[in-house]
């Protein structure tokens, strides 16, 4: 309804428009015989006169029709520049050539010099016509722009500068006024752009927004890198002025900057790295026609995998989540966005050896990314069992349904914590990782695991829990002010996954190149500061101490492993390192029982299976000062799945 609205709009503006420059026509041939003749009516011969009479009906069909091919018709003229004038004064003088050749055939004497008055005449009207509204809308921006408007500084004087500015200056909703710019290109230095400033390089930001009491600062260099992005925003949260930042390079290149475009500066521009550049042709042409299956599909890895496989036109897709409500979000998420896609959407867990092996059965998947796992930290290590019976042995029976049943490639999504683990959690995803790879020998599909770090936004991550704090009006709690880790987006986080998967031979561990660690501190601090306040004096930080299993720093490596390039210059591979594996299965099978027995000593037994894992001596006192006897299950649940030891793995 709306678009049909704007559309009717349109096309009355531009019968208007026809309308008005036909009159122009008509009243610049007069205009220009009159000033032919010194403005005086009573000196104009009658035979010129009536010659033009004639003449001006063919003017304006000729004209008319010579403006709608020139595309005066269909220009934006709010948003007209240099080469838009250049076309009106090539569609005026094309006009003007028509009329010295119409009367010339059509022997309507006229003076000579009565051609480029007309053509000056008509030049005017065009351009008082189409810039009118912009000419308007500047005076008024300029009466608008009182006391209570935001002085505004903007980095970057080129392009994406100007449109910017002329954006603020034009925007009826947007009080703006452009005090300065500020440039590093010192060729730039002391010039003026639409008579403002540009005061200097980055160095000159922070005395510029004294000097000119600066309440807004946008980042108008939409070619610079992440690192650059960072460095200047560090600089600018020294100020209290708002931080904004222009999206990347598209938006200029198609022309469709709309002030809407311009964000807040958000958390990932503070990371300090670019993001990760895929081989979309290669995932497109892996995933496509094929029926991929993703295991927990519902949480923040999963429905993104989701959403990302959906868009390179699976033959089917299969969603597994344990949890209804995620399920069901991204199922009617995707049914929404890709009606025509061949959705399944199943509950149940990936413990349930009768359950996984009753899918694989039924729709034989050739492709599984397995998502789904317990990956709280703190919440594991106060139920470490749950740990390995879902993270562990899901991902065995997961696995060997794949290898069962001929899936052609199966990725595991792993974790930065599963190197040199002091946790329950990243003890477990190193479990996976070996299982991974004792699968890969044995078995003809390939198995791959993804490892990167801590994902922005995820369900868990500290930055939803950071805003809640913010909202609740704080304090912001972090653990340790020493504490960094590895951070990246979910999108890129996925896409490693994918293209993993696109290029995997079986056996390898992908690691991202994930650019510096992040204070955690810093974090805290940033996103205080972007959502507007300041700390210590609206927001406190708090510092609680290392939670359970919890390191000061994350590796995505372990000394043993090494690298290895893939012609992604971002994503490494693994060595993977050499075990036993047969005495590994052998304890995998024991620890299956111990799991479902409830055992007290489950971190000690998967400390004996994975030689990295070390247990932190305080998490040690603590777990031994909490310890209490428990009473065993027996069987009742390992009764709803295979035994281990059947496992054909095994066989």
């Amino acid at each position: 309804m709306n678009s049909l609205k704007k559309e009717k709009q349109s096309i009355i503006n531009k019968v208007l428009l026809l309308l008005v420059d036909g009159f122009s026509v008509a009243l610049c041939s007069f205009l220009g015989l009159l000033m032919r003749f010194d403005m005086n009516v009573a000196h104009i011969p009658a035979p010129y006169m009536r010659a033009v009479e004639r003449m001006i009906p063919a003017f304006i069909l000729v004209t008319l029709v010579i403006f709608w091919v020139a595309k005066l018709y269909h220009t934006l003229w709010r948003f007209a520049n240099s080469r838009e004038l250049i076309g009106i004064v090539a569609a005026a003088a094309a006009s003007t050539v028509f009329t010295i050749i119409y009367s010339y055939f059509t022997y309507n004497a006229v003076p000579r010099s009565f051609f480029p008055f007309y053509f000056i005449c008509l030049l005017a009207c065009v351009c008082i016509t189409r810039y009118s509204t912009t000419i308007f809308r500047t005076l008024a921006a300029s009466r608008n722009h009182g006391k209570h408007a935001r002085n505004t500084m903007i980095i970057g004087a080129g392009e994406a500068g100007n449109m910017v500015m002329k954006e603020l200056i034009m925007s009826d909703y947007l009080d703006a006024r452009i005090k300065c710019f500020i440039d590093d290109d010192v060729h730039k230095h002391n010039t003026y752009i639409h008579g403002v400033k540009v005061v200097g390089g980055r160095d000159k930001i922070l005395e510029s927004v004294e000097k000119y009491d600066i309440n807004e600062i946008i980042i108008a260099m939409p070619s610079i890198g992440k690192k650059t992005t960072k460095e200047l925003v560090d600089i600018c949260r020294d100020t209290d002025c708002e931080l904004k930042i222009l999206p990347g390079m598209y938006q200029f290149v198609t022309g469709d900057l709309d002030l809407s475009m311009i964000r807040n500066v958000q958390i990932e521009d503070l990371l300090g790295r670019e993001t990760v550049d895929v081989d979309v042709q290669s995932i497109m042409g892996y995933v496509s026609k094929k029926c991929v299956l993703v295991t927990g599909g519902g949480g923040s890895i999963g429905s993104e995998l989701c959403r990302q496989i959906a868009a390179n036109h699976p033959r089917r897709l299969i969603i597994l989540d344990i949890y209804e409500n995620n399920a069901y979000d991204i199922q009617q998420e995707l049914k929404q966005k890709y009606p025509y896609l061949d959705l399944i959407v199943l509950i149940g867990s990936v413990r349930n050896t009768n359950r996984v092996n009753s899918i694989f059965d039924q729709y034989h998947p050739d492709i599984v990314y397995h998502a789904a796992a317990h990956k709280h930290v703190p919440l594991m290590e106060d139920s470490p069992n749950e740990a390995i019976k879902n993270n562990v042995f899901g991902t065995y029976k997961v696995a060997a349904a794949a290898d069962r049943y001929g899936v052609s490639r199966f990725v595991l999504i792993s974790t930065d914590k599963a190197v040199n683990p002091t946790n329950i959690m990243g003890a477990s995803k190193r479990m996976c990782e070996m299982i991974v790879q004792a699968f890969n020998n044995r078995s003809n599909t390939d198995f791959v695991a993804v490892r990167f770090g801590n994902v922005l936004g995820s369900n868990g991550s500290v930055i939803p829990l950071f805003k809640k704090q913010i909202e609740a009006g704080g304090p912001v709690t972090v653990t340790h002010p020493d504490v960094v880790r590895y951070f990246m987006t979910i999108p890129e986080a996925v896409s490693l996954v994918l293209e993993a998967g696109a290029v995997a031979k079986g056996g390898e561990i992908f690691v991202l190149d994930m650019g510096d660690p992040v204070k955690i501190d810093d974090l805290a601090r940033n996103l205080i500061r972007l959502s507007g306040y300041t700390v210590g004096e609206d927001i406190e930080i708090e510092y609680t101490g290392l939670r359970p299993g919890e390191k000061l720093y994350e590796e995505l490596l372990m000394n043993e492993e090494g690298l290895q390039d893939t012609a992604n210059k971002m994503i490494h591979i693994g060595k993977p390192i050499d075990f036993d594996e047969d005495e590994f299965l052998q304890n995998l099978e024991k620890l299956y029982t111990y799991a479902y027995d409830e055992t007290e000593q489950m971190k000690t037994m998967v400390a004996k299976i994975v030689p990295t894992y070390h247990i932190r001596p305080e998490d040690k006192k603590r777990d031994a000062g909490k310890r209490h006897h428990m009473t065993p299950i027996g069987d009742s649940e390992v009764g709803q799945y295979e035994p281990f030891k059947q496992s054909i793995i095994l066989k």
